[in-house]
């Protein structure tokens, strides 16, 4: 692959998908490379409050330690379920999208107060795995070949790996509550008998109108194509 074809994939990825893995790519590379150390990139309630480093906000959740095969584990997860969001459940509602992050990332953080979590990426990626999952209820699955299974189990699947492994299952089950909470109130609570819409996209949609409306005008060009067809 040329320059060119490798930076024509990478731009072809989804604006959020894209941002949020670089991000995490780049914060990785500059700990390896010692620009910058763990230490001050971890969720730190004090040092925030106090100190007013409200940076670790963010970096607590774009470190996921070392390089390594956690590492590679975690950033494979996180492109595949948040890039499959946005292009499936999301496509042509980037503000939603984001908003989903600021709600996901704001309830994982006051969440993280009480947990004694200093890394919040994972609990993270989980949520979006968790929302995907839902959102595909018939869909099966296998695991690496030795599970086979239906998507809503993916979360738990992960959170038995991360017990056998023998880490803390506290940083999967943050995830997963996160998760059920956006999935409740966006899609669950507003179809019960009484339920209403409570989540809604604050004026964030202003700055992704434009990549709505292209995203909106080819989607409807593919459903024409396919009419005629």
């Amino acid at each position: 692959l040329t320059y060119q074809n490798l930076a024509q994939e990478y731009f072809h990825i989804p604006v959020v998908t894209r941002t949020y893995t670089t991000a995490c790519v780049l914060t990785t590379a500059a700990m390896q490379l010692e620009v910058i150390s763990p230490f001050q990139l971890y969720f730190n309630p004090e040092l925030i409050i106090r100190r007013y480093q409200i940076w670790r906000l963010v970096t607590s959740f774009l470190f996921f330690g070392s390089l390594g095969f956690g590492f590679i584990f975690n950033i494979i997860f996180l492109y595949r379920y948040c890039r499959m969001l946005e292009e499936d459940c999301f496509r042509g509602r980037t503000a939603d999208f984001v908003f989903l992050f600021l709600f996901g990332g704001i309830l994982i953080t006051l969440l993280g107060l009480f947990a004694n979590i200093f890394f919040l990426g994972q609990a993270f990626i989980v949520m979006l795995v968790y929302v995907w999952s839902q959102r595909h209820p018939l869909l099966r699955m296998n695991f690496f070949g030795l599970l086979s299974f239906r998507a809503p189990l993916l979360p738990w699947v992960l959170m038995g790996c991360s017990l056998l492994l023998g880490n803390s299952v506290a940083v999967d089950l943050l995830g997963i509550c996160v998760g059920h909470v956006y999935y409740f109130l966006e899609d669950v609570f507003p179809n019960q008998p009484g339920g209403r819409k409570l989540l809604t996209t604050p004026e964030l949609r202003v700055l992704f109108d434009q990549e709505d409306d292209s995203n909106r005008r080819l989607l409807q060009e593919d459903e024409d194509l396919q009419r005629r067809n």
